[in-house]
């Protein structure tokens, strides 16, 4: 009960609560009063008069942040929250790799809730590593985020709302039933639940108020009851715990009606029950029933959208020889009437695929927003003032943009000589020539697009400025050249670390995708992976210790641990752990003189792991990685373990202290 909660709490200013969504008019009167803030993100713009995406942003934030006594009161009005655009209003999708920057924006920003109104459609709930390495940030830091389930009125699962940690959101109607529309896929039975999701009222762009359905309208319900539980406990003395925020709301769930036994599935893990939750956050049991809470009971006041929302521009087209990045849509939302009752519709699975809406209405129709409290690493200078620092791995590559500026350099670069004095046009995508042409025209690194890329997919935008511009361009350059050399070459670079600040820039790529731009301070930090000679090296440091220890198995286990990272630990490089992880791999040599005891007794790499240091100097922000080492050989061997202290408070980190190890039979 809604009014029953109100009176309990409205909220609390040290709770926050990020909407990733589409830009929100903040202007409106519902959020006058409101403490809220929109981050910068890659969507351009402010929220537009009938935008589709803004239209969608605005009604869902005003279910959260509706003040009290304007046309919308909202169920969590004073709490805190964070605008995050991750859609724009001409394109309804966005990657799984920018929904995890948003996340990850999310948690830096010391969300405790974070609303996710949309997904991603998919076969077992499957996503890439990037929105994995976010959800998993938000279960490492306890960030509750809360997704819709989706609007394809089947057996089927979104992502993000059906990844382990997540608590998915259906729709019921004013009678508590399911909604036709609502997806029920296995995994919500144990971490979803069932909120109103009819004719809720909300936000509409420029003024007024209008009401919508669907599953993108029910999310920002529990994100608002969960930011007002979270609240209780704070009031109450306690630690806010969006975690057991999360498992209180799951437990308090009512079933749906019995004489209804084949809707047992649709109803997911169960039904929200405000008065059943606060029961359980105030430290009571549970009682035999509670009484389900309504529709009406639970509608939130909010300043609604209006104008039916049409599908946008196209997917990105893939760059050549680059793979797309995976989306994540808000599609359009099916006609009133076209969702069949337990059973999927073909059609709709169809149109909407690979994503479907999470808003589903009868006049109009609103779609779905699609496709992880922790502080920002902090330094003691002014670097903080110039924006978030970044540590990332990767490879280079270029782009240009257009294709004016493709075919100036193709105009400009000279004949190919492919050997016996054959020579062929100029091709400005061949990195072979690119670097021919740049060592006699190192002014012309600077109308190219370096970028930072991660299997191939773009990730960062590197814009070098100041007065160490020219240098960090020649640093390029150079390693450019070396990414183009054979594997078996000493001077060869397999991967390049760069460090540098977050400017709040884009660019648009050839492609049509939009990267931040990244921009390194000087050519400190920016380093090439010259794997051969660094396996070398480290081989040759363990053998002084012990010249029995085996050259293959340290190259082995070295490889391992660089390979390990890159791929399985793979990161953007924004979060204090992943700047201490990715530069734990740039100190490779220095990790293997650590763990030389170990891989000299034939030890491999079990897992690594990042955890803040309960050591650390003043302002400074410490984290400690830790190699854990098994015998494959004999499972009862103890486990060896090394740690070793890297604070990344500054934008190069630094190793602190010696390198401790002991031993574990875990």
């Amino acid at each position: 009960m809604l009014e029953t909660l109100r009176t309990i709490s409205r909220g609390n200013s040290s709770i926050c609560v990020a909407v990733l969504d589409g830009p929100v008019d903040l202007a409106h009167p519902c959020f006058q009063g409101a403490d809220l803030k929109s981050l910068p993100s890659l969507v351009k713009g402010d929220a537009q008069i009938g935008g589709n995406m803004s239209g969608h942003g605005t009604h869902v934030a005003s279910i959260i942040f509706g003040q009290p006594g304007s046309p919308v009161e909202g169920i969590a009005p004073q709490c805190k929250g964070i605008i995050v655009p991750v859609f724009s209003d001409d394109r309804r999708r966005t990657s799984q790799l920018d929904l995890a920057r948003g996340i990850e924006q999310a948690v830096n920003a010391g969300a405790h809730v974070i609303n996710l109104s949309g997904g991603q459609l998919t076969e077992l709930g499957e996503s890439d590593g990037w929105l994995q390495n976010a959800v998993r940030l938000c279960q490492e830091n306890n960030v509750l985020l809360v997704a819709a389930a989706g609007n394809n009125g089947c057996d089927c699962l979104h992502v993000p709302a059906g990844m382990p940690s997540v608590l998915a959101v259906g729709a019921m109607d004013a009678n508590g039933q399911p909604m036709d529309f609502s997806n029920w896929g296995e995994t919500y039975q144990t971490q979803g639940i069932l909120a109103p999701g009819e004719n809720i009222l909300g936000a509409k762009v420029g003024g007024g108020t209008h009401r919508l359905s669907g599953t993108s309208l029910a999310t920002p319900i529990v994100s608002g009851v969960a930011a007002v539980l979270l609240s209780l406990q704070l009031e109450q003395g306690e630690t806010p715990d969006p975690h057991k925020i999360r498992q209180i709301l799951l437990q308090s769930a009512l079933p749906c009606d019995s004489d209804l036994p084949e809707e047992t599935k649709r109803c997911l893990a169960g039904k929200l029950n405000i008065p059943g939750a606060i029961t359980l956050v105030k430290g009571g049991k549970m009682a035999e029933t509670f009484t389900s809470v309504s529709a009406s009971e639970v509608e939130a006041a909010g300043c609604g959208c209006d104008g039916s929302l049409t599908n946008a521009s196209e997917a990105i087209a893939a760059h050549q020889g680059q793979p797309a990045p995976t989306l994540v849509t808000a599609a359009p939302s099916p006609p009133a009437g076209t969702v069949s009752s337990n059973t999927p519709n073909l059609q709709n699975l169809i149109q909407s695929f690979p994503s479907s809406p999470t808003s589903v209405t009868q006049q109009p129709m609103m779609p779905n927003l699609s496709a992880n409290s922790v502080t920002a690493s902090q330094a003691p200078s002014e670097l903080p003032d110039l924006g978030p620092l970044v540590y990332a791995l990767g490879t280079l590559g270029y782009d240009f943009g257009s294709e004016a500026r493709r075919d100036s350099f193709k105009q400009l670069m000279p004949p190919y000589d492919i050997g016996g004095g054959v020579m062929v046009p100029a091709n400005p995508y061949d990195a072979r020539q690119m670097v021919d042409y740049l060592d006699e025209n190192i002014s012309e690194a600077l109308p190219l697009i370096w970028t930072l890329n991660i299997e191939l997919t773009p990730v960062y935008a590197i814009d070098p400025a100041g007065p160490f511009a020219g240098d960090s361009y020649r640093a390029l350059h150079e390693l450019l050249g070396g990414q183009i050399l054979a594997e078996n070459n000493a001077e060869y670079v397999e991967r390049v670390s760069i460090p540098g600040i977050l400017t709040g820039r884009k660019v648009k790529l050839f492609s049509g995708q939009v990267i931040p731009v990244l921009e390194p301070q000087s050519t400190r930090g920016i380093y090439g992976w010259k794997v051969n000679n660094l396996v070398n090296a480290a081989v040759n440091a363990v053998q002084a210790e012990d010249r029995t220890a085996d050259q293959e198995t340290i190259r082995s286990t070295l490889d391992g641990f660089l390979n390990r990272i890159y791929y399985d630990l793979r990161n953007l490089g924004t979060t204090s752990q992943d700047r201490a992880l990715n530069f734990a791999v740039t100190n490779a040599f220095q990790a293997a003189e650590t763990f030389s005891q170990a891989v000299a007794v034939g030890m491999e790499l079990d897992s690594i792991t990042v955890e803040k240091s309960p050591f650390c100097r003043m302002d400074s922000d410490c984290w400690d990685v830790k190699l854990k080492f098994f015998d494959p050989e004999n499972n009862r061997r103890a486990k060896k373990i090394y740690r070793f202290t890297i604070d990344v408070s500054d934008l190069i980190p630094v190793t602190l202290g010696e390198v401790r190890s002991w031993s574990s039979p875990y």
